[in-house]
């Protein structure tokens, strides 16, 4: 019997030990209480997304809108009495664009107005073109020679008709108990023929049938648009940002009048369309920035939280899931810090990013100068001194958790930090990797970096990279929260004793 008992009481000490690691962890809920009266009945979080949606919307990399974006933001923040507040530069990016006039009319009886919109980086037409609409789907070399000669100084209808099904359930949605019970297990990725190849071809070919549009002079390229009732997605696929790449007037096209053009064509019938695209390159100033700000820290100074969020923005709609919504919530959260006066250990860090729409390079190129570069990972001094960064970047839903990348030491920690935040909705702590925004850059030089989990609400059915990624979806309480959520675990980041754990270094991907 003394073994069994032995063998019970160890088993109930270890059990205990996540238990006590908790309980060990400090968790301040005067500082909690002042961050959620201050977010909760003094929040601006909706007022600054109007300003960086409404009024500066949309917020393409290195285009006029960007700028004056920033440079309010920039003002704001100096308002809020932060520190070391600038424009970091980064670059080269390469050239801006902008949209200045877009009007789609169809002139042949009857006419009507469409719903389009041109593609970033795409040139635009030499002011209004009136030409006749044809379709001619290209998918392999041998198609260039059946069009070849035909489509001079015509609107090209590029791909056949898709189909559009009804929509049976909203587009809306939360996260539910189950999802959440999923998210928090770990499952392991089972290797398997993952394919590949072909995507050189792949690439040569549309370089190829993009220089026949141009050879052939088209007027434009029309494609259709990815989602139904009246919204469009859009955001660069098919249009070189490289000035020496062959380029057309390229627009996408609601997929409901895309298929009344495409119907009307199969009947036979003459379908003249008229376009006015005015596009602008900005080509003075190739580099481009992200906007830092800083709360300085007490007695640990040289040491840093960071928070941040991806700035910039597609162009059809105003940018406001993807990613007003993170960009307010981070500054939100820094205000709410400085405006309860609360004192933080290490100097935190907000950074808003530019290019993460072009594959996450603000954020790459401001951890390569400051921390690491993933190809040797070199570290800077700076590397031994950050203590996590936290991430915002899945629309306008309410934080539900966050996912830990993998590091299983500071489940407890978080487990700890949540407790005052579940009624808020914050249960969940996803030991899995999530990627496609901003953290990564950090995970990928061992730096501590966190994306939080989000409802999903409308993002991926509705808003992401859309015509209808607009102010009014974005839902203000699920907002308010997020800034709390946030300012939290940046309070407590910056004040515990030591940083939080990090995972191995990993290796370097070029060596």
């Amino acid at each position: 019997m003394k073994p069994v008992k032995l063998t019970a009481a160890i088993l109930v000490l270890l059990l205990a030990i996540p238990l006590t690691a908790q309980l060990q962890e400090k968790v301040d809920l005067d500082a909690i209480y002042k961050i959620k009266d201050e977010g909760f009945e003094r929040s601006q979080v909706m007022d600054i997304t109007s300003y960086l949606t409404d009024v500066y919307g949309a917020r393409l990399t290195n285009s006029p809108s960007i700028k004056a974006a920033a440079e309010w933001s920039r003002k704001k923040l100096v308002e809020w009495e932060l520190v070391n507040v600038k424009l970091e530069t980064w670059g080269p990016f390469g050239r801006g664009w902008s949209n200045e006039r877009f009007t789609a009319h169809v002139v042949s009886n009857p006419p009507f107005p469409v719903i389009a919109y041109s593609k970033a980086w795409s040139p635009g037409t030499a002011g209004p073109v009136t030409a006749e609409v044809v379709l001619a789907v290209i998918q392999n070399d041998q198609d260039f020679a059946r069009y070849r000669g035909q489509l001079r100084g015509k609107y090209v209808m590029t791909t056949a008709m898709r189909e559009v099904p009804a929509q049976f359930q909203a587009p809306a949605r939360r996260l539910t108990d189950e999802q959440l019970e999923t998210l928090s297990s770990q499952s392991p990725r089972v290797p398997g023929n993952r394919g590949g190849g072909g995507g050189g071809n792949n690439q040569n070919f549309q370089r190829r049938r993009m220089q026949f549009w141009l050879d052939e002079g088209v007027a434009a390229l029309i494609d259709p648009a990815q989602g139904d009732s009246g919204t469009v997605f859009l955001a660069g696929g098919g249009v070189s940002r490289n000035p020496n790449d062959p380029n057309v007037p390229q627009v996408v096209m609601a997929i409901e009048h895309y298929g009344r053009l495409l119907r009307m064509l199969g009947k036979s019938i003459p379908v003249q369309l008229e376009m006015n695209i005015q596009n602008k390159f900005h080509e003075e100033d190739l580099n481009t920035f992200n906007i830092v700000a800083e709360i300085p820290g007490t007695d640990k100074p040289d040491e840093l939280v960071m928070l941040g969020a991806h700035f910039d923005s597609w162009h059809t709609g105003t940018g406001a899931t993807d990613n007003a919504a993170g960009s307010a919530v981070m500054m939100e959260a820094m205000r709410i810090l400085k405006a309860t006066g609360l004192k933080m250990r290490r100097t935190v860090r907000l950074a808003l990013w530019t290019g993460e729409e072009q594959g996450l390079l603000g954020s790459r190129a401001y951890i390569a100068e400051h921390f690491a570069k993933r190809e040797d990972m070199q570290l800077k001094p700076g590397h031994a001194k950050l203590s996590a960064y936290f991430n915002v970047d899945n629309g306008t839903g309410a934080i539900r958790g966050v996912y830990l990348q993998g590091n299983e030491a500071v489940a407890p920690i978080f487990n700890a930090w949540m407790q005052p935040l579940k009624n808020l909705g914050m249960t969940t702590l996803a030991i899995r990797n999530t990627g496609g925004t901003d953290h990564v850059n950090y995970d990928a030089v061992g730096l501590p970096g966190f994306q939080f989990i989000q409802d999903p609400v409308e993002y991926d059915s509705r808003t992401h990279h859309s015509n209808m990624d607009v102010y009014e979806r974005i839902q203000a309480a699920d907002m308010m929260k997020n800034a709390v959520i946030v300012a939290s675990f940046v309070y407590h980041t910056a004040n515990r004793e030591d940083k939080l754990p990090r995972k191995p270094l990993p290796r370097a991907t070029n060596p």
